[in-house]
């Protein structure tokens, strides 16, 4: 899991701006590897991070008819 995490919080830095979702972090071919329970591991993880320690670069929006988190980088 920390492998998972240290990779999307890597990909951060190469996101200019707008609207993502965590899954856009991943190749997709990575993300559709990861099993589902993971992924909402992953999922409660990023968010956690999100309101806790990125200093209001990432702002959390409305989530998408899927029920996935949408974030904006501001």
């Amino acid at each position: 899991m920390k492998l998972l995490m240290k990779k999307a919080l890597n990909e951060l830095t190469n996101l200019q701006s707008g609207e993502f979702l965590l899954k856009d972090l991943f190749k997709g071919y990575e993300w559709n590897r990861i099993d589902r329970k993971t992924r909402l591991l992953l999922g409660i993880l990023f968010l956690n991070w999100v309101r806790t320690t990125n200093e209001d670069k990432i702002k959390i929006i409305e989530k998408t008819s899927s029920g996935q988190q949408k974030y904006k980088i501001i």
